[in-house]
């Protein structure tokens, strides 16, 4: 960073935003928060929470956001974008959004002389707990750099995926599509092998020394399907939004899609059977249950 660390705004405090936000007022960064559906229960020990996002914008050099989704991010930068007291000059972006809209919410803030980073992450809350999480930075390397002391503090795999708004939303939803796959094919593949009379745990243990190894059954089957436990700490709704967003910009793209689409479908019923902040690893019981 700068010999000079600026004042930092983190908005939202959900599943993810609420740990990178501790992480980074842990590293001893001065950090204002605001999260509209409660700052003060949600903030991190160590920041000061702010009364609105102008209050933030006002005071602070950096915004990071966190938010559920592309429209939560377009009325927040057309908010910043048409405040007149305004500090911030750079708003970092962690939230999945898909590209278009990240495109958008560049456009409106660029207008008014405010850099926009398009810079999701992956990892889950597990991952933004410890500090271990990705992050895809798309946009100017110089404010990479910059910022580089502040990644750090909350992220482990940070890359520069590119300099243009949409090329990190572009990575996380082909990475989020992935690992859906994985979860989706993974309780397939375990049920069959269930219905034939082996034991899951025998599945895994072989699978995870062999070819067909994957992110569900190293982590998610044997950490919290095998034990029951279902608690990976990722909803299954949120999961479903990057896949529908997935295969959209697939589609639009004309890009293949016969894969991604039986997927789409799977996650949408999915979702559309679980009640809200259903954990996405219960599509193992979906799929189980519904042959």
């Amino acid at each position: 960073m700068t010999d000079t660390a600026p004042t930092l705004g983190f908005v939202g405090l959900g599943q993810m935003g609420a740990p990178m936000a501790a992480n980074i007022a842990k590293a001893g960064f001065p950090l204002v928060c605001y999260d509209k559906a409660g700052t003060t229960e949600r903030m991190p020990e160590g920041a000061v929470a702010a009364g609105s996002l102008a209050e933030i914008v006002a005071a602070t050099d950096t915004v990071f956001l966190s938010l559920p989704a592309g429209a939560h991010v377009l009325a927040v930068a057309g908010e910043i974008a048409a405040l007149s007291d305004r500090r911030t000059s750079v708003v970092v972006d962690l939230s999945t959004i898909g590209p278009e809209a990240a495109r958008t919410a560049a456009g409106l803030l660029r207008e008014a002389g405010i850099t926009y980073i398009d810079a999701p992450v992956s990892g889950g809350r597990a991952g933004a707990i410890a500090g271990t999480i990705t992050l895809m930075w798309a946009g100017p390397t110089s404010e990479l750099d910059r910022h580089r002391a502040i990644v750090d503090a909350f992220c482990g795999n940070p890359f520069h995926v590119g300099d243009e708004s949409g090329l990190g939303q572009a990575m996380k939803l082909l990475n989020n599509f992935l690992s859906a796959t994985a979860m989706a094919a993974t309780s397939e593949a375990v049920l069959f092998g269930l219905s034939q009379g082996l034991e899951m745990k025998t599945i895994l243990d072989v699978v995870n020394v062999s070819s067909g190894r994957n992110t569900a059954s190293s982590d998610k089957f044997p950490q919290r399907v095998l034990t029951g436990t279902f608690d990976a700490g990722f909803f299954a709704e949120l999961l479903n939004k990057d896949v529908q967003l997935y295969i959209d910009n697939v589609r639009a793209a004309k890009s293949p899609a016969k894969v991604g689409s039986a997927v789409s479908e799977i996650w949408q019923s999915g979702s559309d059977s679980f009640p809200p902040g259903t954990d996405f690893t219960r599509i193992y019981e979906f799929i189980r249950d519904n042959k």
